[in-house]
């Protein structure tokens, strides 16, 4: 029997154990490729040197849109980071900074071809008690963004999953989230 190759995207705030989740796929034998998050893809001496910014942002929102698209490796990927992610960063850090961020037309018309090249979306949610052990970077955005995440996700304010990829959320200690993801995949795609 062939199987069919699939794109799975894991997403959530800062901190949250996104990276974790995509090397446990890896490690499970769920015959996954991992794709590392745009930051680290383009990550620069200079990036957030003032702080996270709109223009680091959007820059790591291009960064997503070319891996999902131009992935053509023959082989199912896992993606830590998609759009999402992004979205909600850049509404956030304007809305900080004084402004309304939204998409253009033609950047929302990419992420909604980027969203549909998805296969599965993993949604990492903030809970009450935080698993992550240790000092976190920007906490408060970090609350913000996962806020943001739950808008835009379950509120569908773009449209992005009325035809998009299925969205599943994963929680709970790493042997959990790695086995419910497992199970999603097998009855979501």
């Amino acid at each position: 029997m062939e199987t069919r190759e699939v794109r799975i995207a894991v997403t959530g705030t800062h901190g949250i154990g996104k990276t974790t989740l995509v090397e446990d796929l890896v490690e499970a034998g769920a015959e996954l490729e991992a794709v590392p998050e745009p930051f680290l893809v383009i990550h620069s001496d200079d990036a957030f040197v003032d702080g996270p910014d709109t223009d680091d942002f959007e820059e790591q929102l291009n960064q997503s849109c070319d891996l999902i698209l131009e992935s053509t490796t023959g082989r199912s990927l896992v993606f830590d980071r998609c759009p999402i992610d992004f979205l909600a960063y850049l509404d956030v850090v304007g809305k900080a900074n004084g402004f309304e961020w939204t998409p253009s037309a033609r950047q929302l018309a990419r992420i909604e071809r980027t969203m549909k090249a998805l296969d599965l979306v993993i949604f990492v949610p903030l809970l009450d008690d935080d698993e992550i052990a240790g000092a976190i970077e920007y906490p408060k955005l970090r609350r913000q963004v996962n806020a943001r995440l739950k808008c835009i996700f379950y509120d569908d304010e773009f449209g992005l999953f009325e035809n998009g990829p299925p969205l599943l959320e994963a929680f709970g200690p790493r042997e959990k989230r790695v086995a419910k993801v497992l199970a999603g995949v097998t009855t979501e795609i």
